[in-house]
Parts: structure tokens; C-alpha cells; sequence
């Protein structure tokens, strides 16, 4: 005999999709609004991505492009994958929510430690990455969270024939925190890292370190928070499994706005802005010398010894000029003017030699 419809919801719905229907249960209804509001907000984030393409005038910031947009993409994920833990755990939802929830936020955290790379070479002065190489870090450190997953999935369903219905609670949840070892490492990586970009000279890419920096902060106290509630709070509190899916959606929507409203909003307000070049050393910065020496041929060594001890000016160091940003040139006292004397013209004895001959 089918089950009674709770109310708000209609006869022809499937008992798995109640709640997202059921208003004595709100927070089904509630949560949905929320991910539906990410989904809407994340897509008008990619459209405006591409719309402002053209409109960077800073290459450094054109290239991190790509990333910003598989962030996004992640971001969208993990507001669609909410549904899947508001519809009932089934034969379909138990595999997508194992194997898509580390995956996506993998993805997320990996796009994120990849800026930071980035950063942390940008303070510092020194080049930075080229997009292609920041495609191939962000998708090489995801890749491991995917075989991960696959490789559990697989084991469990296909090689132990169990299904995730049939796992006690316990287990379950016990599995799907371990599933995540990977993604935890990825943000605490990602934290540490977003530390050292507040390290340089150039102040100007600090702002962007801080934006993953409280993303950071904000997603750990998040999962600190889920994974205690699903390993200890909701046992001791005898709300085991009925709080397991209402927690685990809850870290979803609520990381998936930290995302949206700690980092990419704030990086889209300095997206179009004009190149800075107080964010960059000068261009000539990497070929200027450091110290105004010759580097190169065969130097008698005797005669270098001789002319720093006794040459002029000596005053018992032997000193280089350091460089600055530019050349400054010093202005040195004139030394005095050598010249050569020419020889003086000397009388020849023979001038008034007559040969002897006498005067007559």
C-alpha cells in the first residue's frame, strides 16, 4: 500500500523525493532554494567570465582565466549535488554522492592552491605561470581525488556486490569521511600556502592571497564542523541517520556560497582593472648586474691585487656598486688632467761646422 503524501507534496511523486517537497520538513525546501540561488548565481559568473574576457588589460590576470572557470564550474557542482542528499539515499544517489562530493571540491580546492601558486611567485617578482601550466596543476592534483573515487566505488559496488543502502550508518559515514583524506590535505595545503603570499615586495597581489586566505578559514571551520556533527554529534544525540543528510547539505550549500562570496566576488572586483606596474619589477629588472664586476675573461690577478691596494682612493675595502630598480648614476670628481710634453727641439753641434775650411 503506498505511503500517505506528507503535505505540500503530490501522490504521484516517488516516496525518495518527498523532501524536497514536504513543508513539515523545511529544510529540504530551504536548502533547495539556497542551491537553486548558487546554481543561478555560479552560471551568471561564467557568462560575465566570458563576457569580460576581452576587457583584461592585465596578462598575468587573463591567463588565470581557465582556472577561475573550472572553480566555477566545481562551484556549480557542489549546488547541484545538494539534491542528491535531499532525495533519498537509493541505489542511484549512494554512488554519486561517494564519488562526486570529493571530486567536486577537490576540483574547487585545487583551482585555489594553483592561485596560490601563482601568487606566491607574483610578490616575490618573479614570472608567472603561463595558463596552459596552471590548467595542468589544477586538473593533475583532481585526477588523484578521481582515481580515488573510482577506485572505491568500484570496489565497493562491483567487486563486494554491496550496495550502499545496505551498509549500517556507521560504516557508511565512517567510509565517506576516509573517501575525503585526499580533499583535506588539499585544503590545508591550500591554507598554508595562501600564508606565504602575504611574503613580498609587491603589495599589490597580496589582496588576491587574502581572498583565498579567509576562503580557507572559512571552508575548514565548515568541515571541522560536518564531519564532527556526522562522526559524533548526531550518534550521541540519537539523530543517526536522520541528521546524516541534513548536515552533510547543509556543508554543501553553505561551502558553496563561501566559495562564490569570499573568493570569486571579490576577484571579480579587481578582474577589469588596469595594469599596475608597481605589481611587476622593471622590465629590465632580470638583466641588470648585481654587482658591477667583470664576469667574464682572463684577469692578471697580480695586477688586480696591486691596483685595489695602492690605486687611488684606496681606503683599505674593496667595494662594489649594488644596483637599484634603475641605474643611478654617480656623479665622481673630475681627475686630474695628464698630459704628454712634447720633446724640445735640441741645437746640433754641427750647425756651424764648416768642414774647416777658414773664412776669407
Amino acid at each position: 500500500m503506498a505511503s500517505t503524501p506528507p503535505p505540500g507534496c503530490n501522490k504521484n511523486i516517488d516516496s525518495d523525493y518527498y523532501l524536497l517537497c514536504d513543508t513539515e520538513q523545511a529544510w529540504g525546501i530551504v536548502l533547495e532554494t539556497l542551491a537553486t540561488a548558487g546554481v543561478i548565481v555560479t552560471i551568471s559568473f561564467m557568462l560575465l567570465l566570458l563576457i569580460f574576457t576581452g576587457k583584461v588589460q592585465d596578462s598575468t590576470k587573463r591567463s588565470m582565466i581557465p582556472i577561475y572557470f573550472l572553480f566555477l564550474l566545481g562551484t556549480l557542482g557542489i549546488f547541484s549535488l545538494t539534491f542528491a542528499f535531499i532525495i533519498k539515499l537509493n541505489v542511484r544517489t549512494g554512488p554519486t554522492r561517494f564519488f562526486l562530493f570529493g571530486v567536486l571540491f577537490a576540483l574547487c580546492f585545487s583551482c585555489l592552491l594553483t592561485h596560490a601558486f601563482n601568487l606566491v611567485k607574483l610578490v616575490r617578482g618573479k614570472a608567472p605561470f603561463c595558463y596552459l601550466v596552471l590548467l595542468v596543476i589544477a586538473i593533475s592534483l583532481t585526477v588523484v581525488q578521481i582515481i580515488i573515487a573510482i577506485v572505491y566505488v568500484v570496489v565497493t559496488v562491483a567487486r563486494q556486490n554491496m550496495n550502499f543502502t545496505q551498509m549500517s550508518p556507521g560504516q557508511r559515514n565512517m567510509d565517506f569521511v576516509m573517501l575525503l583524506i585526499y580533499v583535506l590535505l588539499l585544503m590545508a595545503l591550500t591554507f598554508l600556502v595562501s600564508m606565504f603570499t602575504f611574503c613580498g615586495t609587491y603589495k599589490g597581489w597580496k589582496r588576491h592571497g587574502a581572498h583565498i586566505y579567509v576562503t580557507g578559514l572559512f571552508s575548514i571551520a565548515i568541515w571541522v564542523v560536518w564531519i564532527t556533527m556526522l562522526m559524533r554529534g548526531n550518534p550521541e544525540l540519537k539523530k543517526q541517520p536522520i541528521w546524516d543528510d541534513p548536515v552533510i547539505s547543509i556543508a554543501l550549500v553553505s561551502n558553496g556560497w563561501v566559495f562564490l562570496m569570499m573568493y570569486m566576488v571579490p576577484e571579480f572586483c579587481f578582474f577589469t582593472s588596469p595594469r599596475n606596474p608597481e605589481d611587476y619589477p622593471p622590465e629590465n629588472y632580470s638583466f641588470q648586474p648585481k654587482l658591477m664586476k667583470q664576469s667574464f675573461g682572463v684577469e692578471n690577478q697580480a695586477y688586480i691585487k696591486e691596483e685595489t691596494t695602492t690605486g687611488p682612493g684606496y681606503n683599505g675595502d674593496t667595494r662594489y656598486v649594488p644596483h637599484s630598480a634603475h641605474f643611478q648614476m654617480e656623479s665622481l670628481k673630475p681627475q686630474q688632467e695628464f698630459s704628454i710634453p712634447r720633446p724640445k727641439t735640441r741645437v746640433s753641434p754641427y750647425e756651424n761646422y764648416t768642414g774647416g775650411q777658414g773664412t776669407k
